[in-house]
């Protein structure tokens, strides 16, 4: 199964359209990951990154929803089987 998750824009480190790099949050992880399908990503947008490769953007609203849905996911798995 492949998972992409939502991360935070913090730094730009190359702004190169090919090569693009920029620094993630992921929770409170910082990542660097490729940016060349996002360019137009700006410092506090949401993007959605799989495999290292930032994929696109989303909203705000829309990424702290998944990343609850994430979290209620990993909650939910850790619960004992009767």
């Amino acid at each position: 199964m492949c998972l992409a998750v939502p991360g935070k824009v913090v730094r730009w480190l190359d702004r190169e359209p090919l090569f693009a790099r920029a620094e993630i949050e992921f929770e409170g992880v910082r990542r660097v990951c490729h940016m060349a399908c996002v360019p137009e990503a700006e410092i506090g947008e949401f993007v959605i990154v799989h495999a290292g490769v930032a994929i696109s953007r989303v909203d705000a609203d829309e990424a702290q929803h998944i990343l609850h849905e994430l979290r209620s996911l990993s909650e939910s798995s850790e619960e004992p089987s009767p």
